[in-house]
């Protein structure tokens, strides 16, 4: 209990959350008294990043580098326009279309919506499109970028329940087809309430062209996705094999990729793969202190007061995760929640880890959503200059879709499985 107290009191005073974890495992084997397990830190540290899947964390971050630099991104967005064609709201649906084909190479929610709020928030605003709900439909199409893979998260979900990274990042296909359906039947429904203007008319032979131009782009997720799907690599080869394509296609193809440009990126992705991989050492120690601790053992116990059957224990960590999710970011809310809820999903319900981990993932995503803080709004906002807490009002009805399609998800499990072998 006073291990708890800590780790909630120093994760309030600012400490970041990787320290965090890793001052409540000393704390723990203080207040315990054990002192030679400090002996064990290190290794527990150390085995938590010793995984061969983890390498395609910053290989994945550094596809998303080179792709933004090398103007894929401005293609992809052209080749949505031209698929979308001239109907109401036309802008809103692009934008979630070029999210979703932007997700399967990106795969960060924040990363994503920095990228297309200064992509397509202007252009929606010169449409006539308020610029709130045109910021609010960019946050919640950045939403599809974990799910959809690459995903950052999926990988780390992966390590943390010692599933095969491959089966998560298909696990994640149609649960981002399901929600970008549901996005469009929204767009649709407010588009005719509110009059949303029309995109502009192309001819077939303009769409023809924008089509030739931009589709070596689709290069890239397909490399990556199709490969992983064949059998013909795991993810991590995957990965290498996308930069690689990435490298390629913003040479030669779009000609705006200079490799002048390499060392920025890669010093880019090592900070930023640096600080994911420290999280997840941090967790292996955070994990081994909960276990050692019994920690899952009392939550199973509690839980089995509360929840009768798979479902109304997947609907109760909907809402535990919910509300975790509002003011934890999305790794570190795996890394505290996973070893805790995992063992009782699997031991006790018999859920399978693949479908459970898609319905945390995309649970903790929707937070990034979700007030007091609302991280990706906040993104938005600070590229945009639209107000965070005016875009939750406005999108409401894109927060509400997201909680029926966690329902959903966690009711049908087929819905996250069926294209895995």
């Amino acid at each position: 209990m006073l291990t708890t107290f800590f780790f909630l009191a120093i994760m309030f005073l600012g400490v970041p959350i990787g320290i965090c974890l890793c001052l409540s495992g000393m704390f723990y084997i203080w207040d315990t008294n054990n002192a030679v397990l400090f002996q064990s830190f290190p290794m527990q540290m150390f085995g938590g990043v010793d995984s061969y899947g983890l390498i395609a964390i910053p290989l994945f971050i550094l596809i998303g580098e080179i792709m933004n630099s090398g103007g894929i991104t401005r293609r992809l967005v052209a080749l949505s326009m031209a698929f979308i064609g001239s109907v109401k709201g036309g802008l809103a649906y692009v934008n979630i279309l070029a999210n979703m084909l932007v997700s399967s190479i990106i795969g960060s929610a924040t990363a994503q919506v920095a990228i297309m709020s200064q992509v397509m928030v202007p252009e929606m605003v010169k449409q006539g499109y308020d610029k709130t709900f045109a910021a609010g439909v960019t946050v919640y199409g950045g939403m599809l970028g974990p799910i959809i893979p690459p995903s950052v998260m999926f990988v780390v979900y992966s390590v943390l329940a010692q599933v095969a990274v491959g089966d998560m990042l298909i696990a994640g296909i149609l649960p981002g087809i399901l929600l970008t359906t549901l996005f469009f039947v929204v767009i649709a429904c407010m588009g005719w309430i509110y009059e949303y203007p029309r995109s502009e008319r192309k001819t077939l032979r303009e769409r023809a062209k924008t089509v030739l131009v931009a589709s070596p782009t689709l290069l890239i997720p397909v490399v990556i996705v199709g490969s992983i799907l064949g059998g013909l690599a795991n993810p991590t080869e995957a990965a290498a094999v996308g930069a690689v394509a990435s490298v390629l296609v913003g040479r030669y193809v779009t000609r705006e990729f200079r490799f002048s440009q390499m060392p920025q990126m890669l010093v880019r992705s090592g900070i930023y793969s640096a600080i994911v991989l420290f999280l997840v050492a941090a967790a292996a120690v955070f994990s081994w202190i909960l276990i050692f601790g019994k920690v899952p053992q009392a939550t199973a116990a509690w839980i089995q007061t509360v929840a009768h059957d798979p479902v109304s224990f997947m609907l109760l960590t909907n809402v535990i995760l919910l509300v975790i999710g509002t003011v934890i970011d999305g790794i570190p809310g795996l890394i505290m929640t996973v070893p805790i809820l995992l063992p009782v999903a699997t031991d006790l319900y018999h859920i399978d880890p693949r479908h459970f981990g898609v319905v945390v993932v995309v649970n903790l995503v929707l937070g990034l959503m979700s007030p007091p803080v609302g991280l990706s709004f906040f993104v938005a906002a600070a590229v945009t200059g639209a107000k965070p807490g005016r875009m939750f009002i406005v999108t409401l009805p894109f927060f509400l879709i997201c909680c029926a399609a966690l329902v959903l998800l966690s009711i049908f499990p087929s819905l996250s499985l069926a294209l895995i072998k």
